[in-house]
């Protein structure tokens, strides 16, 4: 009798959660504000939120905490969620990135544009609603119940977007079209699958003693997320098929780390390795680090690149034909009918994005012979589809290398005193800068202007049409430090890592692509200095349309990690490319991205079954939910219109009973504890996800009585609906053959019921 116990929650919203599950077992504590007024008001048993992790038990006093009830390990879990796997599940379905305007689809209606949210009353019941517009300036108001059904048309931005008119069958053609594309990239995705699973494998085991002394020489601490990335590629390449995994990670996160690790695998285990680049540069930088870093065992690594000589390449070639060489790194050249391996295992390769759809097809049909890992900074949608669609694995490193800063980004037209401070404040703290003009004509100019606005700067220029040696020289003086502007075309775009260049300027950026500029940023910053970046853009009536929207993704993209949000700005700028195939169009422009992708999840689900994808496909919009009450996130709990869209559409979106709590979770959190509103929006969903299961295909409220409308072939037991209506004729009743009516009679004083989460509520005889 005189024991006291004080249970503690790590936030507010955890408390909530811990209220309900004790509530379940009849446990309800008092909520109190600290140790002080538990100690005061002397009752028991009590709840609290505080930064304990541990609890005790003394012979007065008990403190239960969450890792004491629930575990720690699914308490860890929720609290370090990774952001990369959210980034990669939500990339292309969120709406946070929704402006006025936007483009999106409706999967029952179409392309349309959102204008926004709008409060509706209806029935006396005050609702909000999601505004689209379509053609002919024709409404859809669409519940925030019911977001699921919208999604980000992606595909090409603004205007570009169709935009279908409702009640008309423009919508339906479409997505029947897609469907049947659809299909097809399907069936050839699951075939390359196939082909692979058949295929004898190369399971490649490396001693630990040896692994372990190759990964002491790796000078830096893994990341987190580059730590995990290696040990799922060395898990794919130990299995008895061929790996085909994807690493997505930005610029300077660590993926030629993951490179190095899986060819001394390769080569240990006897296997070759073909490291494939789009630039000679890089060739020739991936060329030096793999020879220092392999320097110590006995593995052999050459280069084929133009810097090569003709004699020298036609030597390594001969000695890749006899086994002799280990790992062999090249551009465009590896793929030459001339090139043969004597045991090829792995596969490198390095900026997928750079690559044609030729290419492409030239690694697919490697895809089912030898391991392939894939590198890139800004993901092709395909690529990422492949992932999803689970016919290619992926990795993703989002964790920055530790003190590394993002890079500040600056867009401005051409201002001899902008560069003339930008270059001497990086001079005056002893680095280096790259000046970045894609025109070899001009580029001499350039280098004398900079000569008179920085006269103590040493100045040299690069480019593509050089001899290969000068070239060469140049770019090792710049390592050495011998020189500190760097006047070049985009052949630095990829691999130049110079951690003491630490200032770009990129002249006429508007004429750049968006992943080529990201690419470029990259290439400063790779230190724990603050680095700069500045786009030289010439005025706005000069530059295109798109020039423009590439401009602003990379300025508003400046975060360490971007290279995600830039793919995807990069394809609604440019248009989306087919999964497969030469067309870089096709329907994912009619209907968006985000739907094709779904479209195709299904196919390749109903192709896995044995089945045939049905083009007649019906939309499934879930069932409708009435139950007069207001059911929304009120202005006064959350002003900002732009975060209320984002959370309806994560709740409406939402799986099962525990994302929603979750969802409670985090924004008792983030806004305090939920109004009545909210909760009921809450309820609601959870009523929608279990009427859903059974086939329910609405729920109303009329005349106080509750009104079920199943679908033609629900997921019930018709015995025990029978059952029901016989032994509870008073409340149950048949209305037609697809409706129960039901009703609940009450005395005066209303009836205490308790929910599916053992929460008490009063039903009051109204």
């Amino acid at each position: 009798d005189n024991h006291r116990s004080l249970f503690i929650a790590e936030s507010a919203g955890h408390r909530e959660s811990m209220l309900l599950q004790l509530g379940k077992l009849s446990i309800r504590p008092t909520v109190v504000k600290n140790w002080s007024e538990f100690i005061t008001l002397g009752i028991s048993p009590c709840i609290a939120v505080a930064p304990i992790d541990e609890g005790l038990s003394l012979d007065t006093v008990s403190i239960i905490t969450e890792n004491n009830l629930f575990g720690s390990r699914a308490q860890q879990r929720r609290r370090r969620r990774s952001s990369s796997s959210q980034r990669l599940e939500n990339i292309f379905n969120s709406l946070s990135e929704l402006e006025i305007g936007s483009p999106v689809v409706h999967q029952e209606h179409g392309v349309g544009r959102y204008i926004g949210l709008k409060h509706l009353v209806v029935d006396n019941i005050e609702t909000e609603f999601l505004t689209l517009e379509y053609a002919n300036n024709d409404k859809l108001y669409v519940p925030v119940a019911s977001l699921d059904l919208i999604g980000r048309y992606m595909g090409s931005q603004g205007d570009a977007a169709p935009l279908h008119r409702l009640g008309s069958d423009q919508w339906e053609k479409a997505r029947k079209k897609a469907l049947k594309r659809a299909r097809d990239v399907a069936a050839e995705l699951l075939d390359i699958h196939a082909r692979r699973a058949a295929k004898p494998g190369r399971p490649m085991v490396v001693e630990s003693t040896e692994y372990d002394a190759f990964s002491r020489a790796f000078p830096f601490e893994e990341t987190e997320d580059q730590a995990t990335t290696i040990e799922q590629t060395l898990h794919d390449m130990s299995l008895a098929k061929p790996m085909d995994r994807v690493v997505c990670g930005d610029v300077g996160f660590g993926k030629t780390e993951v490179a190095m690790r899986a060819a001394f695998t390769s080569a240990h285990n006897l296997y070759q390795t073909a490291i494939l680049v789009p630039t000679t540069l890089l060739a020739q930088q991936h060329y030096q680090n793999f020879s220092d870093r392999f320097a110590d065992w006995p593995i052999r690594v050459e280069v084929l690149s133009r810097f090569v000589s003709t004699k020298k390449q036609n030597a390594i070639i001969a000695d890749t034909a006899e086994g002799k060489v280990d790992i062999l790194i090249g551009t465009h050249k590896l793929l030459q009918k001339s090139v043969s391996y004597k045991n090829l295992g792995l596969v490198i390769i390095d900026e997928e994005q750079r690559f044609g759809v030729r290419h492409k097809e030239h690694f697919k049909s490697l895809r089912s012979e030898v391991d392939m890992l894939t590198l890139t900074a800004t993901p092709i949608p395909r690529t990422l589809n492949q992932a999803m669609s689970g016919l290619r694995d992926i990795s993703i490193i989002a964790t920055p290398p530790p003190n590394r800063h993002a890079i500040e980004t600056f867009v401005s037209e051409w201002n001899n005193s902008l560069i003339q401070e930008a270059c001497q404040r990086e001079l005056r703290r002893g680095g280096q800068l790259f000046v970045l003009h894609n025109d070899i004509a001009s580029m001499d100019r350039i280098v004398r202007e900079l000569e008179e606005l920085v006269p103590d700067a040493n100045i040299q220029k690069a480019h593509g049409q050089m001899r290969e040696s000068e070239l060469e020289q140049i770019m090792l003086d710049f390592y050495h430090h011998r020189f500190n502007i760097l006047v070049s075309t985009t052949i630095i775009e990829n691999g130049i890592d110079l951690p003491n260049a630490n200032t770009i300027i990129i002249n006429r950026a508007d004429k750049l692509g968006l992943s080529q500029l990201h690419q470029l940023r990259g290439r400063v910053g790779r230190s724990h200095h603050r680095a700069y970046a500045y786009m030289i853009v010439p005025p706005e009536g000069v530059m295109t349309k798109d020039a423009k929207k590439r401009i602003d993704a990379i300025q508003t993209s400046a975060e360490l990690g971007a290279g995600f949000s830039l793919s995807t700005h990069d394809m609604e700028i440019r248009g989306a490319g087919e999964l497969l195939g030469d067309n870089q169009s096709g329907e994912i422009q009619e209907i968006g991205f985000t739907l094709y992708t779904e479209l195709l999840d299904n196919a390749v689900a109903a192709i896995k079954s044995g089945k045939q994808p049905v083009l007649e496909q019906r939309i499934d919009i879930g069932p409708e939910i009435d139950l007069h009450e207001s059911a929304l996130i009120p202005d006064d709990y959350l002003p900002d219109v732009h975060t209320r869209l984002v959370l309806y559409k994560r709740i409406a979106s939402a799986s099962n009973p525990d994302e929603l709590r979750d969802l409670q979770i985090e924004m008792i959190d983030r806004f305090g504890l939920l109004p009545d509103s909210t909760k009921c929006l809450f309820g609601v969903s959870e009523i929608k996800q279990l009427a859903h299961s059974v086939g329910v295909e609405k729920i109303s409220h009329v005349n106080s009585n509750g009104l079920l409308k199943f679908s033609s072939k629900p997921n019930i037991d018709p015995a025990k609906l029978i059952e029901l209506i016989q032994t509870q004729a008073n409340i149950f009743q048949l209305n037609g053959p697809q409706k129960l009516r039901f009703t609940k009679k009450l005395d005066n004083t209303g009836e205490t019921f308790l929910d599916s989460k053992g929460r008490e509520y009063v039903v009051a005889p109204s």
